[in-house]
């Protein structure tokens, strides 16, 4: 085996190389810690303006298409007013 070769297969790592589900891999729990925490930390932010948007107004998607919201955006979008006035409600208490 030459050198060359050998210098160019342990360059780098490859990407997916590790498995967050694979038993036998043989990261650090630091290295396990910190992948789960970036995981997380990934799931919680939007991924997008207009995905955050969204969690704003459900309708926004029918009405930026220039068509009426269906009635199952109409009724989460109500529910979730309902629930913003209620908490600004508690909140004054």
């Amino acid at each position: 085996m030459s050198d060359n070769s050998h210098a160019e297969r342990f360059e780098e790592g490859k990407e997916n190389s590790h498995l967050a589900n694979d038993s036998k891999d043989e990261r650090t729990i630091a290295n396990k810690l910190a992948s789960a925490e970036k995981a997380e930390q990934e799931s919680d932010a939007p991924k997008s303006k207009q995905a955050a948007q969204i969690l704003e107004d459900a309708t926004l998607p029918a009405k930026a298409h220039g068509n009426e919201p269906s009635r199952g955006a109409k009724i989460d979008q109500q529910i979730r007013e309902e629930e913003e006035a209620e908490l600004a409600k508690k909140g004054k208490k």
